[in-house]
Order: C-alpha cells, then structure tokens, then sequence
C-alpha cells in the first residue's frame, strides 16, 4: 500500500470506530425513554455471547484423543467455581484461561 492509501485506511478505520462508539448515545438519547426490545437485548445478549464462546472453544475437543478433554474441564469448573465465590467476572475468565495454558504447557 502505498503511504496515502494507509492514511485513508486509518482514517476509515478511525471514523467507523466512533461512529459504532457514538451512535448508541445519539439513537437513545435521554429524551425518550430505551425500547422494550433493546432493554430486552441488553440483557439477553452477554449470557448469549459466553454460551457461543464456550461451544466454539469447545467444538474442536475430543473425549477419544490423549487428553480426553481434561485441561478443558479442569479450566472450566476453575472459571465458574471462581465466578460463583468471587463473582468477579475477568478474576475469574483470567484464572480459567491461565489454568488452562499451564495445564496444556506443562502437563498434558
């Protein structure tokens, strides 16, 4: 690429950033109140999202290979057992994940 078509991919890039970041505060401004169904998609859609991300990293796991799944499961009950102690969501997504990278590096 060449030195301008870099700076209007930056550009672009930057402009399609705020626009996405700002759009939500003009469209729901505080002068009329949030519909029903975005209230309803606030809610609906994190515990939606974390069900997608556990069967994507999940998808590619096999009871029948070596492992048997062991680092996945080991990772996962340290995710919920600490967010149900702690209820601290990225204590407890950051412990699962570094359980699971010591366990695939250093054991399995």
């Amino acid at each position: 690429m060449t030195l301008s078509q870099e700076i209007i991919t930056i550009a672009v890039c930057a402009l399609a950033t705020v626009i996405c970041r700002f759009l939500p505060f003009i469209v729901f401004s505080g002068k009329r109140e949030t519909p029903e169904y975005i209230r309803y998609l606030g809610k609906a859609l994190p515990a939606a999202i974390f069900a997608m991300l556990v069967v994507y990293c999940l998808k590619n796991v096999s009871i029948a290979e070596w492992s048997h799944g062991l680092p996945e499961l080991a990772a996962i009950l340290v995710t919920v057992g600490l967010h149900l102690w702690k209820r601290k969501m990225l204590l407890s997504v950051a412990a699962g994940t570094l359980c699971y990278m010591l366990l695939v590096q250093f054991v399995f």
